[in-house]
């Protein structure tokens, strides 16, 4: 099962949800009457009774769910998460970072905000949001001391499962139903705590009322814990299976879910009230749970179905070695000749050493396309991924790197990958940058352009931005807008907008929106291809030309050959906008609306068009990563070192 497939699932599952929600609201509700009727023997009380239990489900959801408008770090923080700063030097959250910095430039998209969950010693994680772009990832302490980097790839790459399979929106709207459902039991358990009406002749009424509110708030937990277990058992597989295809490699996964079983703390969590509202977003059970309720399915099948040969037994020498010697994460790298990656290939001053990634291809270079990358977009990320991502991350100049975390010189930074080439056209855009960054913001991001203008491939700017988008998102919503807005005057500035400009403007745009305003953005698409055929047409004609600007009959051949994936009866002629990338403006709402299934057509049509001619070049490839990730799909790096 793919991405796109993923996808769909998902949004069924939207459906499953609401369904299952309705039905556990009507047996509260009859529950809630059938007590009404027996202690007063009225309609009209059982009538009032009613509404109240539907106001109290419906206001008790709707706040859960306010609450949570915030998105993945919203979730993260209220778990006890710790923010994981970008420019860590802590060599546990340092590989951590570069993990997930690697994995999010393998699979296409924004890298996710981090946490740690300081006073958990379970090995554990969740991810968290609407959108990858305000999508979290939190992890426990114990995984970090406890998991190698192999392992700790293994359950990242599960957790990155969920943000690209659209998993997070579900669960995020999991909680705030759920939180409803539970209403009842939590006013009854209240007013048993925190009431002294109890206690006198005229408070029985109250105390019977609240008892009666937990009695019957047991079906909400019984319900929500049955929704939860049906909706997360089969994800919690498909991710498993997600984070293999996605690292190549099952010693990971297999790994980390052994020492959950070998270990005393497992992956249990302190907080049983949190472990029990978040347990259906965890990586491992979070609390303890019959099977009937249980999250996930059992850590032994878990392991089997990446092991086929792994005996239970095992689990118990395990147990009796860690409990004399628990292992040591970071020691284990260096046993296993791991940690060189989170060290990086840097030598002295920061050079790369001779060790290091190969040089990239020549910035004009057309680059072959094999047909295996062809016939895969959107399918989840494989290993030659994961390798592209991690050369690109280290074939960047450190001193770049360094910046793209720090979150006052990410502007600036940003601002430089946009100066053009022309000395007239790079003094307007400061005079843009100056009216409404001011002069400071300018002279920064003209020095940062000057000093590493050479040492900025064409093929890593958007990788860069990728890196810079963590920090980038800390800066307050005010200087956002006026960031977005520089970066739209910058690119209109000699009134032409090149592909790079476009991209890289787009992503901006799409990604800090979407990270001030998550829940606005959190939505599956259900419209079908044929309903979009001219913003289709469009965006193909657009791709054709910025692959071919020079070669008019090369540029069709490759639209047709797009055309014919998902339009073969029609007969639309190949038109390249007079307006260039700027005619694409209009197609991204019809085209993101579309259902999971129409997208993967969609996206198996531009690539047709881009390794028509087997052969793809840096707009391309830019262009194509900015398509997918204006519709929320992802793509692998396309471009590799040779």
């Amino acid at each position: 099962m793919n991405f796109f497939e993923h996808q769909a699932a998902a949004r069924r599952g939207s459906g499953r949800l609401v369904l299952l929600f309705a039905l556990a609201v009507a047996g509260i509700v009859l529950a809630v009457d059938l007590a009404t009727l027996l202690f007063t023997g009225s309609w009209g009380a059982t009538a009032a009774a009613t509404v109240t239990t539907l106001l109290v489900i419906g206001l008790g959801s709707l706040y859960r769910i306010a609450s949570l408008r915030g998105g993945g770090a919203v979730v993260a923080a209220q778990m006890g998460g710790t923010f994981v700063p970008e420019d860590t030097r802590d060599p546990s959250l340092r590989r951590l970072r570069n993990v997930v910095e690697e994995i999010a430039i393998a699979s296409g998209v924004p890298v996710p905000k981090l946490f740690v969950m300081e006073q958990e010693a379970g090995i554990n994680a969740f991810a968290a949001g609407y959108s990858p772009s305000d999508a979290a990832i939190a992890v426990t302490r114990g995984a970090l001391d406890r998991l190698n980097r192999d392992e700790l790839q293994g359950v990242i790459a599960h957790e990155f499962a969920h943000v690209l399979n659209g998993d997070m929106r579900l669960n995020i709207r999991l909680i705030g139903l759920l939180f409803g459902i539970l209403m009842l039991s939590l006013i009854g358990q209240r007013i048993l705590i925190y009431g002294r009406l109890g206690r006198s002749r005229d408070g029985t009424p109250v105390l019977i009322a609240a008892l009666v509110a937990m009695a019957v708030g047991a079906i909400g937990v019984f319900f929500g814990r049955m929704i939860k277990a049906g909706v997360s058992r089969q994800r919690e597989l498909l991710a498993d299976a997600s984070a293999v295809q996605f690292t190549r490699q099952t010693r990971g996964l297999a790994g980390a879910l052994k020492k959950i079983g070998g270990l005393d703390a497992g992956s249990k969590l302190q907080d049983k009230a949190d472990a029990e509202e978040v347990s259906h977003m965890l990586f491992g059970q979070g609390a303890s749970l019959s099977r009937l309720f249980a999250t996930h399915p059992p850590l032994v099948e878990r392991i089997r179905r990446l092991e086929p040969s792994f005996d239970a037994r095992q689990l118990q020498a395990l147990e009796a070695r860690w409990r004399a010697a628990p292992p040591d994460g970071l020691a284990e790298d260096v046993a296993l000749g791991l940690a060189a990656r989170d060290a990086g290939t840097q030598g002295e001053g920061g050079a790369l050493s001779a060790g290091g990634p190969p040089p990239l291809p020549a910035a004009g270079a057309q680059l072959l396309v094999t047909p295996p990358m062809g016939a895969r977009p959107g399918a989840a990320p494989a290993e030659d991924d994961y390798r592209r991502a991690h050369e690109l991350v280290e074939g960047m100049d450190p001193a770049l790197r360094a910046l793209a975390r720090q979150r006052e010189a990410v502007v600036p930074l940003l601002l430089g990958l946009l100066l053009d080439a022309d000395g007239a056209v790079a003094a307007r855009q400061r005079s843009e940058i100056v009216a409404r960054c001011g002069e400071a913001a300018a002279a920064q991001a003209f020095e940062l352009r000057r000093q590493h203008r050479e040492a900025l491939h064409p093929a890593l700017r958007l990788p860069l931005a990728s890196l810079a988008f963590p920090a980038l998102r800390q800066r307050p919503r005010p200087e956002l807008d006026v960031f977005l807005d520089t970066i739209e005057a910058m690119v209109h500035t000699d009134g032409r907008v090149s592909v790079f400009e476009y991209c890289l403007s787009k992503l901006l745009q799409v990604q800090v929106r979407e990270a001030l305003d998550p829940s606005r953005h959190a939505r599956f698409g259900r419209t079908k291809a044929t309903g979009v055929r001219q913003e289709f047409a469009t965006l193909l004609a657009v791709v054709a030309q910025a692959g071919h600007p020079d070669e008019p009959g090369q540029a069709q051949r490759a639209y047709l050959a797009g055309l014919q994936r998902v339009l073969p009866r029609d007969h639309l002629p190949y038109a390249p906008p007079a307006g260039g990338v700027q005619a694409l403006d209009v197609v991204w709402a019809p085209l993101d609306a579309l259902a999971p299934p129409a997208k993967e057509m969609l996206v198996e049509a531009l690539v047709d068009a881009v390794s028509q001619d087997q052969r793809v070049s840096v707009a391309e490839s830019e262009l194509l990563r900015t398509v997918c990730a204006v519709l929320h799909c992802p793509l692998p790096a396309m471009l590799e070192r040779g």
